[in-house]
């Protein structure tokens, strides 16, 4: 049986195929959690897509598929090529993931001091690792792996934050699936990165319904916080619109710290930094929807696991901190 949601032309299965050919075939259809219970307001619910069952634990899965494939369909990318990709990490997991599978040496550019855990993995996948300044973050990765690919004109660079195959994954896929899972969403919030989830989910939202409100999570820009970008430190990637976004909201990394701790232990889901930022999003943002005396529906991003932070320590210490109010100026 196929289901034609209106106002979005995407086609579903009812029934989602149990045995898969390969691991490539199972990215996407991740679940929504109810975590209601931490919610200021009873009104205000909260779901959180966990993107941690993807094969290499991210959403960034998602946008790997869609960047090869893409570069097979157009000719971009032909059997035995190689590809070279910058990347924080995740990105470049998916790509070396599906690389491998599908035949590709797979180069990755990403700054020095990311978690061993990342460089561990790409390895095992037979990736070769090429780092970037460790001071500089994923901006200087960006510039190396540019030199790299003129000097290397045989090599294809997919370049997730320029590639429309990016914000297509998600609005192909994750968005779809959130509106066949919670048709009465009013509120999306996901971390500011590539934007490509940012882009394709919220496109995919709004044809939908324009009432629904798209939400950035970053970083205060003296704060780091891992997968997420602050648009203060000068790049802003090419298939970013900053004008399609409803708002943005700043969030501490010891907020962020705080939350992906408590969701271990009081919700027992264990995910990466991000998700614990994009969660605190959500928390402040209940206080702000109760206002409005009205029944509302958060869908937040967990867009990968915590495993790949462990050796940060993040996930043993006792954080503290006092509950803010959402900021002025980090609305748009």
């Amino acid at each position: 049986m196929v289901i034609i949601l209106t106002g979005i032309n995407h086609k579903y299965t009812e029934n989602i195929p149990r045995i898969l050919d390969n691991s490539i075939q199972s990215i996407g259809n991740t679940p929504l959690i109810n975590l209601s219970e931490f919610s200021l307001h009873s009104k205000v619910k909260i779901y959180a897509k966990l993107e941690s069952i993807n094969p290499t634990g991210s959403i960034k899965d998602r946008a790997a598929k869609s960047l090869i494939l893409d570069a097979e369909k157009s000719g971009l990318l032909r059997p035995g090529g190689t590809i070279l990709e910058p990347t924080s990490g995740n990105t470049g997991l998916g790509i070396a993931m599906i690389g491998k599978q599908r035949g590709y040496k797979v180069k990755v550019v990403m700054p020095a001091n990311v978690p061993p855990e990342r460089i561990q993995l790409l390895e095992a996948f037979g990736a070769e690792v090429i780092f970037s300044a460790a001071d500089k973050g994923t901006n200087e990765s960006i510039l190396l792996a540019k030199e790299i690919s003129k000097d290397n004109p045989d090599y294809y660079m997919p370049y997730q934050y320029g590639n429309e195959s990016n914000p297509k994954a998600h609005y192909l896929t994750t968005g779809p699936e959130i509106i066949r899972d919670l048709p009465n969403v009013n509120v999306f919030i996901a971390g500011l990165g590539t934007g490509g989830t940012l882009m394709g989910v919220g496109r995919s939202l709004k044809e939908y319904d324009p009432k629904i409100k798209i939400v950035a999570t970053a970083p205060h820009p003296d704060d780091k916080v891992q997968g997420l970008r602050a648009i203060e430190d000068g790049y802003i990637p090419p298939i970013l619109d900053l004008n399609s976004l409803d708002a943005r909201i700043l969030i501490e990394a010891e907020e962020a710290f705080y939350w992906t701790r408590k969701l271990l232990t009081d919700a027992g889901i264990f995910v990466g930094v991000s998700s614990g930022a994009t969660f605190a999003t959500a928390i402040k943002l209940t206080e702000k929807l109760s206002k409005n005396n009205l029944e509302s529906n958060i869908v937040v991003i967990f867009a990968d696991g915590g495993w790949k932070y462990l050796s940060t320590g993040i996930y043993a210490e006792n954080y503290t901190f006092k509950q803010s109010e959402i900021e002025g100026k980090t609305w748009w």
